[in-house]
């Protein structure tokens, strides 16, 4: 544990629209209203209202960051009309983290666009790498002391989410709705995203961080879910197409960042026909993903190389289970594979749970992945035992 960053976070994250509640002028609360099958968000948990009580919830066990997103649909909700009282009020979270003892790790975008955004096309209009620069400018004036900011979360699972909503138009393609989060032995793997959205990403993301790096003196960079994938014997090359369209593409524009964020929760093996869909199992997790609790070792271990030595902070890793003693267990040995990276020379700068709470899972309520259950009816927090535990694990340093 000695080689662990001086400054090392422990902390918890969520994401704006899985926990606000009533982000009426996202794209995401459009597409409820119309996708069938798609559950709806409605209140979420309310931590719009009720996030001094979630932060203080982490404090209070032991954690020492919170990772939480400022929505640019409530900061931009038409072109060029920036809420000042909605930056406000994402300024007021970052002093009451501070206040508490967490630090602050802010994400810019987390899967939602202002639902004007995506009727200009979106990622693919002409204009949205402008109109992206323009929300960060703003955001960068509340963003004064904040040393970690995350300009957009997964875009390679963004991309395939773009890709899959130009899909959506047709309304045969709607009977088919997948969620992206949801993917286990009984339905089809989820396609590769589309490299020409993923690469307008890419530029979408360093637009944004030179801007926050000359008005911010925070560290910049960005999410990627990592899918630590296996090749079979004989699948290497295999392995390396795929790999390469659903995360090096993502892991290669982060080369020249402060640091890149790995997200991690399961992992899956390349055969000769590509990405085998999760085996069946009995410790399956409630989104259908095997049970691999060293994917994250999987994950940073490759992010490492492919970054060419980019500091790391974890900002996801979890388990959607009703089971909380194997939520505990799934952590434990996950932290277990991460420490092991470390003592390898990785430079790991944090650890950052999924999630803070049970929430929406993109068109889902019945995963949870939280160290904090609530009722949705009163939305009362109850901390499960887990939250305990990894307090704990953060005063120790170690699991």
């Amino acid at each position: 544990m000695s080689r662990l960053a001086a400054g090392f976070l422990w902390g918890a994250a969520t994401a704006p629209h899985q926990v606000e509640g009533n982000n009426l002028n996202s794209d995401w609360w459009v597409r409820e209203q119309r996708m069938p099958g798609m559950e709806r968000s409605g209140d979420a948990v309310d931590s719009y209202h009720r996030y001094a009580e979630d932060m203080r919830l982490l404090a209070d066990a032991g954690l020492t960051a919170y990772r939480f997103g400022i929505e640019w649909a409530r900061v931009e909700p038409e072109p060029g009309q920036i809420s000042r009282a909605e930056l406000a009020h994402y300024r007021r979270m970052i002093d009451t983290a501070v206040k508490l003892g967490l630090e602050p790790v802010v994400t810019l975008h987390h899967f939602t666009n202002p639902r004007w955004f995506a009727e200009e096309g979106g990622w693919t209009g002409e204009r949205a790498i402008e109109r992206f620069q323009a929300y960060v400018r703003a955001a960068t004036d509340i963003l004064d002391g904040v040393k970690w900011v995350c300009t957009i979360n997964e875009p390679n699972m963004l991309a395939l989410m773009a890709m899959m909503s130009r899909q959506a138009q047709e309304p045969e393609a709607r009977k088919k709705w997948m969620s992206p989060t949801v993917e286990g032995a009984a339905r089809p793997v989820l396609p590769d995203p589309d490299p020409a959205v993923g690469g307008r990403l890419a530029e979408a993301h360093h637009a944004a961080r030179d801007i926050l790096c000359k008005h911010t003196d925070a560290a910049v960079g960005w999410t990627v879910a990592c899918q630590a994938l296996t090749a079979t014997p004989g699948n290497e090359e295999k392995l390396r197409e795929l790999r390469y369209v659903r995360e090096d593409l993502y892991l290669e524009a982060a080369r020249d960042d402060d640091f890149i964020g790995v997200q991690s929760y399961s992992s899956q093996a390349v055969d000769e026909n590509g990405i085998a869909p999760h085996p069946k199992a009995p410790d399956n997790t409630l989104t259908g993903n095997a049970y691999r609790p060293d994917a994250i070792g999987i994950a940073v271990r490759h992010a490492w190389e492919a970054t060419d030595g980019t500091p790391i902070l974890v900002t996801e890793n979890g388990i959607a289970t009703a089971d909380d003693t194997q939520r505990i267990a799934y952590t434990a040995e996950a932290l277990r594979h991460l420490f092991a990276a470390v003592e390898d020379g990785i430079d790991v700068r944090g650890y950052l749970h999924w999630s803070a709470l049970d929430n929406f899972e993109w068109g889902h309520w019945e995963p949870t992945f939280g160290l904090v259950a609530v009722d949705r009816e009163t939305f009362e927090r109850h901390p499960k035992p887990s939250l305990a535990w990894l307090g704990e694990v953060a005063r120790r340093g170690r699991p």
